[in-house]
């Protein structure tokens, strides 16, 4: 039993000894691992870059567009009167100057009567006194039979008669008109999209008895592309240029257009130039209100300089690319051109052949070192 505890503190020191070598060991180990931490730290970025190169900005853009008819116009009566007749329904092709819906307007009839009365009693006052002038003034080639007076009186109550009866006859033509106005005619051929209104009902003009229109006629074999060019192509299309476009309810199929209009000025909302281009729709497969995708082409006039988007740096000092000048970062600021495919035109102090980078952010700060390496060619390109 006395041998037993005698050995116990040989294992104790034994084992305390080994604690302390695994420690001190450990300790070697971490210090190690710090230092190469470190070392990792203390190494520039590794970045990949490109040689800058000038290219004729070649691309396409798409952008949203609306058809909407050639001509389109909603329909009102102009006088106050009831419907008599509806002759054409929702869906109807209508020429120009067809009947559309006869009206009545007891009122009116009661006027042309009174005006149609009332021109016939002028004209026989006015013959009357055109009569009795003649009859003076044949009489007075008499010397000393009619008085110059009485004369020039009948030539005065004749010409006063006679303005009169043109009055009467304005007032007739007056009325004749309005009368007219009771038949609507389709003023362009075209389509009646909506029909509001049913025989017996009391019509006006708008605001005056009717808050929808009778009908609206919309041209829909002949349509207008309307399309919001951003600024930053404006200058792109010219007129009679022609263009691609395609609408959702048709995919896989292509149509063309032909730019006719451009407004010449930018909206001031929205920042862009209201284009309208002509489409010809004869089998009338395109309809009216629907949404499509205009395909632009951005030819490139002249040679740019062109990068990837994402090498591009757009922050709150400024927007610009990162050169690599010597193993160290430089920011180059530049003014940002036309983009699309995922590229982008720039202009700066840039040259042919500079190292840019081609994943750019402002992390990567002016004048830091950069470990540069060459980018791998993206064969999507």
């Amino acid at each position: 039993m006395n041998n037993i505890f005698k050995k116990a503190p040989v294992f104790i020191i034994a084992g305390a000894l080994s604690v302390s070598l695994f420690s001190c060991g450990g300790s070697d180990e971490q210090k190690k691992l710090d230092e190469e931490n470190q070392a990792q730290m203390d190494q520039p970025p590794a970045v990949q870059v490109a040689p800058l190169k000038k290219d004729l900005f070649n691309a396409s853009l798409a952008i949203p567009g609306e058809l909407i008819p050639y001509q389109q116009v909603d329909i009102y009566a102009k006088e106050n009167s009831f419907v008599k007749k509806v002759f054409v329904d929702v869906g109807s092709e209508v020429s120009q100057g067809q009947l559309l819906v006869s009206m009545e307007a007891p009122e009116i009839n009661s006027q042309l009567a009174e005006a149609q009365s009332k021109l016939k009693s002028q004209e026989a006052v006015y013959l009357a006194s055109k009569a009795n002038y003649d009859r003076l003034y044949e009489t007075s080639k008499t010397p000393g039979t009619i008085s110059g007076n009485d004369l020039d009186q009948a030539a005065a109550r004749k010409n006063s008669d006679e303005a009169q009866l043109q009055a009467a006859k304005s007032a007739l033509q007056g009325i004749l008109a309005t009368k007219g106005y009771l038949d609507i005619r389709a003023p362009f051929s075209g389509v009646i999209s909506a029909r509001n209104v049913n025989p017996g009902a009391y019509v006006g003009p708008s605001g005056k008895g009717s808050d929808q229109p009778l009908f609206v006629l919309q041209e829909q074999k002949h349509l207008r592309l309307v399309v919001s060019v951003p600024e930053a192509y404006a200058g792109v299309l010219k007129e009679k240029n022609k263009v691609e476009f395609t609408v959702r309810s048709m995919p896989g199929r292509k149509f063309t257009a032909t730019v006719n209009r451009l407004a010449g000025s930018l909206d001031n909302k929205l920042r862009s130039e209201r284009l309208e281009m002509d489409v010809m729709n004869d089998n009338k497969a395109l309809l009216p209100g629907m949404y499509a995708e205009v395909k632009l082409a951005l030819p490139g006039a002249d040679s740019t300089f062109v990068i990837p988007k994402t090498a591009l740096v757009q922050s709150t000092e400024k927007v610009f690319v990162i050169k690599v000048v010597g193993g160290r970062a430089e920011w180059v600021e530049v003014q940002k051109g036309r983009e699309a495919n995922g590229k982008v035109e720039v202009f700066g102090k840039l040259t042919s052949g500079d190292q840019i980078v081609q994943a750019g952010n402002d992390e990567i700060r002016d004048g830091a070192p950069v470990k540069a390496g060459a980018a791998k060619a993206n064969k999507a390109q």
